[in-house]
């Protein structure tokens, strides 16, 4: 069997029961934490709570040889640990599809994760339109995708979650500050008039842990603001309902 299980947002604590009791069952337990990652705790600390050794995998173990793991567990139990939930990232589902295919079983754990987490925020999730993610501009390279994302769904009334870049092999984790700014870089290349400094986001940092910080304001007056330890995450609040309004003003830190 492969077990695919989420660990939740933010430390050990997020872990269910239902992961806890597979984990002290499964024969070999994996975790990779490229696609996202708990940054109030560490390996060792999820290995205490489990009491068994994880072995960790980096995105061309998972991606290019993540088939071994299907085949360990024709007569294993192999079990996957991911943050947040198994099945937001794609690598994850094509690893459940090709298990079906080569006759394995799949077993799916589901948990807390960024989607579900938003609605911290007092934004409605159904209010949600397509995800953007936000990238570190590199040498000819600048995606210009979360523009075009935020403003179609802008055009449609939608909220806009996006998620910024995780480097973990290099411990570079984007800011808020850095993914504004690329924003308006964008904006400034595009000339399109969707973003401004007069644009109102909200910035969740640390979703899940115990004190998470949400701040509602201005891009302009967001730029230098200390958000804090990651992860952090932005929103484009699209057309708001009067109830998301009472929320974003008594739920979230208003700036300024």
């Amino acid at each position: 069997m492969l077990i695919l299980a989420g660990l939740g947002l933010y430390d050990e604590k997020d872990m269910t029961l239902k992961t806890l009791e597979h984990a002290k069952r499964a024969d070999k337990i994996y975790a990779e934490f490229y696609t996202s990652l708990l940054t109030g705790t560490t390996v060792e600390r999820i290995e205490e709570v489990i009491g068994k050794k994880i072995t960790l995998l980096t995105r061309e173990d998972l991606e290019y040889r993540g088939y071994r793991l299907i085949e360990e567990g024709r007569d294993k139990v192999v079990m996957l640990l991911t943050a947040g939930d198994p099945m937001v990232a794609t690598t994850h589902v094509d690893l459940a599809i090709e298990a079906k295919k080569r006759g394995v079983d799949v077993r799916i754990i589901n948990a807390p994760s960024i989607y579900s987490a938003v609605g911290i925020t007092g934004l409605q999730i159904y209010k949600f339109g397509r995800t953007a993610s936000i990238v570190f501009p590199e040498p000819n390279y600048f995606p210009e995708t979360p523009y075009n994302v935020i403003r179609d769904n802008l055009r449609m009334g939608l909220h806009t979650l996006c998620l910024l870049d995780i480097q973990s092999d290099k411990n570079r984790f984007m800011s808020a500050n850095e993914g504004l700014r690329i924003l308006l870089e964008i904006e400034e290349r595009r000339k399109e008039n969707v973003l401004s400094e007069d644009t109102k986001v909200v910035v969740l940092a640390r979703a899940g842990s115990l004190k998470p910080k949400i701040v509602y304001g201005k891009i302009g007056d967001l730029l230098d603001y200390d958000f804090g330890p990651p992860l952090h995450s932005i929103i484009i609040p699209g057309k708001l309902h009067f109830m998301e309004e009472e929320a974003l003003k008594y739920l979230c830190e208003n700036v300024p």
